[in-house]
């Protein structure tokens, strides 16, 4: 299975289309970022970067959530994406 790349992430990604500027541009940068390499220290970046956003009044809908997840967990080993990915469902019910 080949792995996606950033630039393949943002373009092949219908969700990014007609986005906001501004959410557009907190993503993009949101996935510059270097994002930790586990469980423990992934949730509390997320929730950091998720307050950033709210503080510069940048408010993302249940998809864009899990696209800034996803980019969050890309790297992850598998058990740490899965445990993200529980996370984020319990989250966005």
């Amino acid at each position: 299975r080949r792995v996606l790349s950033l630039d393949d992430f943002f373009t092949n990604n219908p969700l990014l289309n007609g986005m906001d500027p501004q959410k557009l541009q907190f993503i993009m940068n949101f996935a510059q970022k270097d994002k930790p390499t586990n469980m423990k220290d992934a949730m509390p970046f997320l929730l950091a970067n998720m307050n950033l956003a709210q503080k510069q009044n940048i408010n993302f809908t249940n998809p864009e959530i899990q696209l800034i997840a996803e980019i969050l967990s890309k790297d992850l080993p598998a058990p740490e994406k899965a445990k993200i990915n529980r996370i984020m469902s319990m989250m966005l019910k």
